[in-house]
């Protein structure tokens, strides 16, 4: 499992579990039936031949005394339309949500400056409402909702 992201849903007593494997039909077939083992599953739906919206979300802590690069920190959250969810005396907490890429590229570009600390929820995703089937397959998001 390459991703997992589990939250609670619009339907009060179920929680959607998004997973992300990397492998063909028969390691999704294997997930599919070690989660029916585990927990009550209501549905496993794979979504990955389907076009769906999916976000991931990040938190960084990252270093920036106050005198030294603030303002190009600053700069980057805004180009990568994030933002500064806390400030203190010598550290920033930023916030950046989009796609897995978006997300890499800005911990990329803001590693230099000092990342102290550092949490993601993983990859979530809904099916988008009556569009076609375009997405790829391999290390897309499976859906499975259980009781929670």
């Amino acid at each position: 499992i390459d991703s997992l992201a589990v939250g609670e849903t619009e339907t009060p007593d179920l929680s959607r579990m998004t997973f992300v494997v990397m492998g063909d039909d028969r390691v999704l077939d294997q997930v599919r039936k070690q989660l029916e083992k585990v927990v009550t599953v209501v549905e496993v739906e794979d979504i990955s031949s389907q076009d769906f919206v999916e976000r991931d979300l990040m938190l960084a802590r990252v270093r920036a005394p106050k005198g030294t690069h603030r303002s190009e920190i600053f700069e980057l959250v805004r180009i990568f339309r994030g933002k500064i969810v806390d400030v203190g005396a010598d550290e920033l907490i930023v916030e950046i949500s989009g796609r897995e890429s978006k997300v890499q590229a800005f911990i990329e570009r803001i590693r230099p400056y000092g990342i102290t600390q550092l949490v993601r929820t993983g990859r979530i995703a809904l099916v988008r409402s009556g569009q076609v089937a375009t997405a790829t397959g391999i290390g897309e998001p499976v859906a499975v909702e259980v009781h929670s």
